[in-house]
C-alpha cells in the first residue's frame, strides 16, 4: 500500500501537469480552427469621441467610401438604434428590458462577419423592409425563444416584430450576440432611425490588412479621421489564447509542485524500506552481493516506482484531456513533449529520489544487517 500510495503521489503530478498542456493545447488548436475558418481579415470600424469627449458619429456615406478602397472585398454596417427597447411581449414592465441591443443591419452582414444562422432564414429584399428581426444568440436565450417562425414574436420599440432567424455564436463579433436586428430600411421607417452606421465590418485581401487598416480612418470620415476607432476582431481571440497560456504556465507551475511531493513520496517510501529490509541486506551481502549491486537493486527500484507512476499519470493525463475536450468539441491535441517529458521527468526524480536510501543500503555493513535481524 505504501508503495502503491508513493506511486499514486507522483502519477498525480504527472497527470495534473499532462491534463494542463493537453487541455491548453486543445484550447489553442480550437482556436486556431476558427481563426483559419473565420479568418483574420476582418476589421472594424466605429466611432469615437471628439475632443471634447462626446460621441462622434461616423458619416452616412461612410460605408460606400470604404467600400471604393481596392482591397476591400466585403463591407457591410450596423447601426444602433436609439431608445428602443426589447420585449418577450407588451406586458413586461419597461424597466426589463434584459439589455438587448436594436441594430440596423445590411444584408450582406452574415458573409461579411462569418456569421451563421442556428435556425430560421436572414434578412431578404422583401423582409428587410417590414417588421421582421432576426435575434442573436444571447438575445434569443434572453427572451426564451428557441427557434424562429412557428408565431414567435418580440415587442420591440412599441411594435411587434415577427421573429424570422437566429443566429448561431458570432465569435469575431460578439456584440451581435445580444442584439436585435432589423432590416436598415424597416429601422428607418418604423423606427426613426437616423442612418448613421455605427459598426462598419470589412474583408480584405490577407497580403493587404495592415495597409487597409492604416487608411480606413480617413476613409471613413474624412473630416475627423482622429474620432474613428479601428480594430481588428482576431486580435482579440489572439489575446486571449495569450492570456491562456500564462494561465497554463500557473498551473503547470502547481503540476511541479506536486511532482516534487510526490518525489519525496518515493525517497520517503524508499528510505522506509532499506530499514525495513536490513535482514535482506545483510544474507545478500553475506552470500557476496558487493556494495554496487545492493545500491543498484534499491535505485533501480526508486527507478521502476517512479516510472510506474509517470506512466500512469500520463495516461491519466491524456484521458482527462480527452474527456474535458470531447465535452467543449474541441481536437484533442496532447504534445508529444508533455508525454515523453512527463516520464523522463519521474524517472529522474526517481534517481534523485532513490540515490541516498540505495547508497545508505549499499553502505550497510554485513555484520550490522545480519546482527539487527
Amino acid at each position: 500500500m505504501r508503495v502503491f500510495l508513493a506511486a499514486l503521489g507522483i502519477a498525480i503530478g504527472i497527470a495534473a501537469m499532462t491534463a494542463v498542456v493537453g487541455i491548453s493545447s486543445s484550447s489553442g488548436a480550437e482556436l486556431d480552427r476558427q481563426l483559419a475558418a473565420l479568418g483574420t481579415n476582418l476589421l472594424t470600424v466605429e466611432p469615437g469621441n471628439t475632443l471634447t469627449g462626446d460621441a462622434a458619429s461616423l458619416p452616412v456615406e461612410s460605408v460606400a467610401m470604404i467600400g471604393r478602397i481596392a482591397p476591400v472585398e466585403q463591407v457591410a454596417a450596423t447601426g444602433k438604434v436609439a431608445d428602443a427597447l426589447v420585449y418577450r411581449n407588451d406586458r413586461i414592465p419597461a424597466a426589463e428590458s434584459g439589455g438587448i441591443a436594436v441594430r440596423a443591419v445590411e444584408q450582406d452582414l452574415l458573409g461579411t462577419v462569418g456569421a451563421d444562422l442556428a435556425n430560421g432564414t436572414w434578412l431578404n429584399q422583401a423582409t428587410a423592409r417590414y417588421p421582421v428581426v432576426v435575434l442573436g444568440s444571447a438575445a434569443a436565450t434572453r427572451l426564451g425563444i428557441g427557434a424562429a417562425g412557428e408565431g414567435a414574436r418580440i415587442y420591440l420599440g412599441g411594435r411587434w416584430f415577427t421573429v424570422v432567424g437566429i443566429l448561431a455564436p458570432v465569435p469575431l463579433a460578439p456584440e451581435l450576440d445580444s442584439a436585435a436586428l432589423i432590416g436598415w430600411q424597416a429601422a428607418a421607417s418604423y423606427l426613426g432611425f437616423d442612418g448613421h452606421p455605427t459598426t462598419i465590418y470589412t474583408r480584405s485581401h490577407d497580403s493587404a490588412v495592415t495597409a487597409v487598416r492604416a487608411v480606413l480612418a480617413a476613409t471613413a470620415n474624412p473630416k475627423a479621421p482622429n474620432e474613428v476607432a479601428v480594430s481588428r476582431p482576431s486580435e482579440a481571440l489572439a489575446a486571449r489564447q495569450a492570456t491562456n497560456r500564462a494561465f497554463t504556465s500557473l498551473l503547470l507551475g502547481l503540476g511541479a509542485v506536486a511532482l516534487v511531493v510526490g518525489g519525496v513520496g518515493v525517497a520517503n517510501t524508499m528510505v522506509i524500506s532499506v530499514l525495513e529490509r536490513r535482514a535482506e541486506i545483510g544474507l545478500r551481502r553475506a552470500l557476496g552481493a558487493t556494495r554496487g549491486q545492493i545500491l543498484l537493486q534499491f535505485l533501480v527500484e526508486a527507478l521502476l516506482l517512479s516510472a510506474l507512476g509517470g506512466v500512469g499519470g500520463v495516461v491519466i493525463g491524456v484521458a482527462v484531456t480527452t474527456l474535458y475536450a470531447g465535452t467543449q468539441s474541441w481536437p484533442v491535441v496532447v504534445p508529444a513533449w508533455a508525454t515523453a517529458g512527463g516520464v523522463t521527468a519521474t524517472i529522474l526524480i526517481g534517481a534523485v529520489a532513490g540515490l541516498y536510501p540505495a547508497v545508505r543500503a549499499g553502505r550497510t555493513p554485513p555484520t550490522e544487517a545480519l546482527s539487527t535481524t
